[in-house]
């Protein structure tokens, strides 16, 4: 029984030994961290690497703004703490005369638009656009079988009227003949009543005679008026020009009149002489008068220069633009001008006695136009002046400023009087 009991023992103790060790086996696996759990601890510390990281850049950055402010500050500060720097420039004498340019506007010598005086339609024209005309030659013809129908039958009337003049005269001759047989007979032979009526009779001739002489004096003038009318039908040219428009065609009705709702025939235009148009401003408008010599220039001629004259002035502003007009007689006897191009007219304008500043120094404020002036401390003097001239870039002054004065230009609104400032530049000193 032992022998049976050591033998049945001896395999339990050896499966138990063999289970024991795999039992330590287990346990050993199970205290081992697995490999997961390592890669964990591994990225926990490069998150608090990279943390730290940031939060030293972060103080870094922050530290070398708190620099960049308190430089920008203290630059700021010392800045303030300085005057400001204008630019400036002396004031000196206008020149004597400067030059006037206006834009213009050319017109013929005579311009003018031909309307028909009669109704018909266009039976014919003679001449087009750029043709030279003479006066009195035919532009064209109108057929007018209205107007050819009246005239007949006014003739008929005069003629119907001078008959009755007829009628008239031999009425009044008899009348007379008896009224002077009853008026000539003894006493006694006629009644007065019948003398008296012989009279009567005899003035009422008279009368229808100078009645029907008043019918034929009115057919006569219906006929004349007529007459012409039907001059009307030939359309002439009122003076020497050339044909700048033509409006017609053969066979184009045509109405009588120059209004709104009739179309003119042809646009004629004298250009022997071309006047020109400018609107000249109020400051020269004393010294452009007539006989002022002027000079006219076009992009369509470059390098031309024509001559010419002030001719006459508006003599009066316009209130609306504060501007005169004036004409400049342009002699052109080859044609080169032609009306409705836009030019530029020059004159010379005197400017005597006048300081000039740049237009840039100027300041309008509650108390008028003012000129900031650099005094011998630095400092900042405004000064009210009066502007005599304003041609845009620069400015004469009539008043408030001497020659030689140092001006500050494009001067700042935060800058105000006896304010000191250091000088740039001075622009215009020897």
């Amino acid at each position: 029984m032992n022998t049976h009991s050591e033998t049945t023992t001896s395999p339990k103790n050896g499966n138990g030994n063999t289970h024991m060790e795999h039992g330590s086996s287990h346990r050993q696996q199970i205290d081992s961290p697995p490999p997961s759990s390592g890669m964990g601890w591994k990225l926990a510390i490069v998150v608090v690497v990279l943390a730290a990281g940031l939060g030293i850049g972060f103080a870094v950055v922050r530290h070398h703004r708190a620099d960049q402010e308190s430089l920008l500050q203290s630059e700021t500060q010392q800045t303030t703490e300085e005057a400001p720097t204008v630019d400036t420039v002396l004031v000196k004498s206008a020149p004597s005369s400067n030059p006037l340019s206006l834009p213009g506007e050319t017109h013929g010598w005579y311009q003018s638009t031909i309307y028909a005086r009669v109704n018909g339609y266009v039976d014919k024209w003679n001449v087009d656009i750029g043709d030279k005309v003479h006066k009195g030659e035919i532009l064209a013809t109108i057929a007018t079988p209205d107007l050819d129908a009246q005239s007949q039958a006014a003739i008929q009337q005069l003629a119907v009227a001078q008959s009755g003049i007829a009628v008239a005269q031999a009425n009044a001759a008899f009348a007379k003949t008896t009224y002077e047989r009853w008026h000539n007979s003894p006493p006694g032979v006629v009644a007065p009543q019948e003398t008296d009526e012989k009279k009567a009779a005899y003035d009422s001739s008279i009368a229808e005679l100078q009645a029907a002489q008043s019918k034929v004096s009115a057919a006569e003038a219906e006929v004349d008026r007529l007459r012409a009318m039907e001059s009307y039908k030939n359309v002439t040219v009122p003076y020497d020009g050339i044909i700048t428009m033509r409006r017609i065609d053969i066979g184009n009705l045509v109405t009588a009149g120059s209004t709104s709702n009739t179309s003119p025939l042809y646009d004629l235009a004298q250009v022997n002489v071309i006047r020109v148009f400018a609107d000249v401003p109020q400051y020269a408008c004393s010294q452009i008068t007539i006989g002022v010599p002027a000079t006219m220039t076009s992009k369509s001629f470059p390098g031309r220069v024509f001559h010419g004259t002030v001719a006459r002035t508006a003599r009066a502003i316009d209130t609306a633009t504060r501007e005169m007009k004036v004409e400049v007689d342009i002699p052109n006897p080859d044609g080169t001008l032609v009306p409705g191009m836009y030019v530029t007219v020059n004159f010379q304008v005197q400017r005597k006695g006048l300081l000039e500043i740049p237009a840039s120094a100027l300041m309008f404020r509650t108390a008028g136009p003012q000129v900031a002036v650099v005094n011998a401390n630095g400092k900042i003097d405004f000064h009210e002046v009066e502007i005599a001239v304003d041609d845009g870039n620069n400015v004469d002054i009539g008043s408030g400023l001497q020659n030689g004065d140092r001006i500050a230009l494009n001067l700042s609104s935060q800058i105000s009087d006896g304010e000191k400032v250091q000088v740039a530049s001075a622009a215009g000193q020897p």
